[in-house]
């Protein structure tokens, strides 16, 4: 039982902070993808 917790001790703080980070990451992938496919029609826009 000991081992149990200290195996889960040891992998399972860095998966939830390999997790909580990917989380973050995706949102922000997800605006400048947005951002991107804008683009085109902005440009558009400014040359009139």
């Amino acid at each position: 039982m000991d081992q149990w917790l200290q195996i889960v001790g040891d992998v399972g703080f860095p998966i939830l902070v390999t997790f909580y980070l990917l989380n973050r990451v995706e949102g922000k992938l997800d605006v400048l993808i947005q951002s991107i496919q804008m683009l085109p029609s902005e440009l558009k826009e400014l040359r009139g």
